[in-house]
């Protein structure tokens, strides 16, 4: 019965829940500066009968909104942070909302309204059949760049919550078995002489040379790491006219490796190459921290009630609007490109999606012992409590994420099917954990097994604040 409620519920809020998805979508708006789209989000769970504290962890636009009292605790996460550059319109070809501006390239719009339509429907379902329990909304901020997770796990925030969901939308439907990378994101700073560049060159300390002698270093490190490891850089600074020698250049490094200590080992030797850099150039090098976070640990029993509750949900098939957009989206991934993006899933028979449109299978876990290359700070949230973010397919397969076409299928139709269905199995999924003792002592048995005794330490310093100002430099 709660379960049907769940489902009457959002069905009957849809249009309501897309409007808030499309808003989100227009304001892609950057990482610690999304102060409509996370005012929107908190709004909507404040007018639904929610505590929301606001401004949480020393980031304004992060909030955890409470309903509810007592055990268990299941948190719902939701993320609303843009990437630079990726402007664009809902529609099948290359046009800008705006050139240079951001866009939803990964989808937040529909990852915070998917988890806010859930915790809405999970309180009704709650209050209606006398359901016990909290439930949480966790809107967190900046996972593209400065992983506002980890900031709010460290302040404590998740202390205590019993499990987690989130949903990302993504071109296929999933809850995996994967684990993620651990990363390091650092900044490089030099310092050196200015001076005339072709009068007396000699007197100069060019701050680029030691940016670019680092660069090198590194680039010949990538040889001598585990082939797991990611490392890649951008230059920020390079200095002002070539007239003059550099005095200030600056890099900013991600370093990444499928374990914490594999990655400190490879940030180890790239932090050497820096100071290396700022030897042979007759530079000062300073280190800056912008954010450093965990692997994923997985959890197989949260997986499993999240592929039963996508069966008995069942993925919603295409209208004709839909299907016309897909098609159209399709012609402009390259077959080689889909055949890449399907290959480096590890799906089991992903050779079966590649004369598919859009994915409407609902597949087994999968994906137990591997890694997918990329970070996020749900990593942290993992080891401090049992957490799962699962995929629905808002995109037609073998769509690559941060590209304009992940942005314009975010703000279609394509992503409003993805939301509703998304938010019902997230709902359920939550429910279940509220009623089913069993499975709450199986999710954490799962988590405390794949821990091995480890326990979470922050990889940032205690003092360490979110760069809410990074934006304004």
């Amino acid at each position: 019965m709660a379960h049907r409620s769940v489902i009457e519920f959002i069905d009957s809020m849809r249009e309501r829940f897309v409007r808030i998805s499309d808003a989100i979508w227009e304001f892609a708006e950057l990482g610690l500066r999304e102060f409509k789209s996370s005012k929107l989000l908190a709004d909507e769970l404040e007018a639904s009968g929610f505590t929301v504290e606001r401004g949480v962890a020393g980031m304004p636009t992060a909030f955890v909104a409470t309903w509810g009292s007592g055990k268990p605790v299941i948190g719902i996460m939701g993320e609303f942070d843009a990437l630079p550059g990726l402007s664009q319109k809902p529609v099948p070809w290359r046009e800008p909302l705006k050139p240079g501006a951001p866009g939803h390239g990964c989808g937040h719009n529909i990852h915070g309204t998917s988890g806010l339509a859930a915790t809405i429907a999970v309180k009704v379902a709650m209050e209606r059949h006398g359901i016990k329990g909290t439930v949480k909304f966790f809107g967190t901020p900046a996972e593209e760049n400065f992983s506002g997770k980890v900031f709010m796990v460290r302040d404590g925030l998740f202390d205590g919550v019993d499990a987690v969901l989130s949903h990302h939308p993504s071109d296929m439907n999933a809850a995996n078995l994967m684990s993620s990378l651990a990363l390091k994101s650092v900044r490089f700073h030099f310092h050196g002489v200015p001076s005339h560049a072709a009068a007396s060159p000699e007197e100069g300390r060019s701050a680029l040379d030691g940016v670019e002698l680092m660069n090198v270093g590194v680039n010949y490190l990538r040889e001598h790491m585990i082939q797991e490891a990611r490392i890649h850089y951008v230059v920020e600074r390079g200095g002002e006219q070539p007239n003059v020698v550099p005095e200030y250049a600056r890099s900013w490094y991600y370093v990444r490796a499928p374990e914490v200590e594999q990655m400190e080992r490879v940030y180890g030797r790239v932090l050497d190459i820096a100071k290396g850099a700022a030897l042979m150039s007759g530079t000062r090098m300073e280190v800056e921290l912008i954010d450093a976070l965990y692997n994923v640990i997985p959890n197989r029993p949260l997986a499993e009630t999240v592929v039963k509750n996508m069966r008995e949900v069942g993925v919603p098939p295409l209208t004709d609007e839909e299907r016309r957009f897909a098609e159209e989206i399709a012609k402009t991934i390259p077959k080689e490109v889909k055949e890449n993006q399907l290959r480096k899933s590890k799906r089991p028979g992903w050779e079966d999606l590649l004369d598919k449109l859009m994915d409407d299978e609902i597949p087994e876990p999968w994906g137990e012992g591997e890694y997918m290359m990329g970070s996020t700070d749900v990593g942290d949230v993992s080891w401090k409590t049992p957490t799962l973010e699962f995929n629905t397919a808002a995109w037609v397969l073998g769509t690559p994420a941060h590209s304009w076409q992940s942005t314009a299928q975010s703000g279609s139709p394509l992503a409003h099917r993805s939301l509703i269905f998304a938010a019902k199995v997230m709902a359920l999924s939550v429910l279940d954990l509220l009623t089913d003792e069993d499975l709450l002592s199986r999710v954490r048995e799962d988590h405390a097994r794949r821990l091995r005794g480890r326990e979470y330490r922050p990889l940032i310093p205690p003092d360490h604040r979110p760069p809410v100002d990074f934006w304004e430099e």
